[in-house]
């Protein structure tokens, strides 16, 4: 199919409630936001504890967490298969091909960019912060909420990619889910199979969705920091 024909069958799909096209991307959403509201509380905890104090082995930690980053999701999503397979340990959850498994795999790729982005974003903080909240007699859940407060802005960048993490990687949701349409089928895996089998329709728009989500998430985030515009010289 020329690419001009198959562009516009793909905003057919999306103008006509394409009910098939539409359920891959509500099972995206869902996992992806899931997951995300399990990991970021965890995440930005540990982020911060890392960030503010000191113990044996706090290189190493930090080490962890950054290499974390460039694991390939695809091991992420072969160790998740052996653990959740029927030999595996955790077979009895039955987790593997639900969509409980792809939000747990999710969550595991997502925590170390969450990890990563509070911990540079809390060490960046002008440290007289928290000791002025200490002063002023602040206990230590209220001393970190307060960083947290005047880090905010790192820290929604930091859900932000985490999101575009989860939403767009293929390896593990894959694996743990088995593409399984109406329930595990995510954007990513059902673009991987329709290009395999010559379909680009469906492709392309699930394409045009990611790019939409893109957007649309970072013009929020640039809405929240206010105004982008460079300060004029006084």
């Amino acid at each position: 199919m020329p690419l001009i024909d198959a562009t516009q069958a793909a905003f057919g799909l999306l103008f006509s409630g394409d009910p098939v096209l539409w359920r891959i991307i509500w099972i995206s959403l869902k996992t992806s936001i899931v997951s995300l509201l399990i990991a970021a509380p965890i995440a930005v905890l540990i982020g911060y504890l890392i960030a503010t104090r000191e113990f044996t082995g706090r290189r190493v930690v930090i080490w962890i967490a950054q290499a974390a980053l460039s694991l390939p999701t695809v091991l992420i999503g072969l160790l998740l298969y052996l653990l959740l397979s029927r030999q595996g340990p955790f077979g009895s959850l039955q987790w593997l091909f639900t969509q409980s498994g792809v939000i747990l795999g999710q969550i595991l790729i997502v925590l170390p960019v969450l990890i990563a982005f509070t911990l540079s974003a809390v060490q960046a903080a002008d440290p007289r912060l928290a000791e002025t909240a200490v002063v002023h007699g602040a206990s230590g859940w209220r001393v970190m909420l307060t960083v947290l407060h005047e880090v905010r802005f790192g820290v929604m960048a930091a859900v932000i990619n985490g999101f575009g993490r989860v939403i767009s990687e293929v390896g593990c949701a894959m694996m743990v889910g088995g593409n399984i349409a109406g329930e595990t089928r995510t954007i990513t895996t059902a673009i991987a199979l329709e290009t395999s089998k010559g379909e680009f329709a469906q492709g392309i728009a699930l394409g045009i969705v990611l790019v939409a989500f893109a957007l649309l998430i970072n013009a929020g985030m640039m809405l929240l920091q206010g105004d982008t515009r460079p300060a004029r010289n006084m």
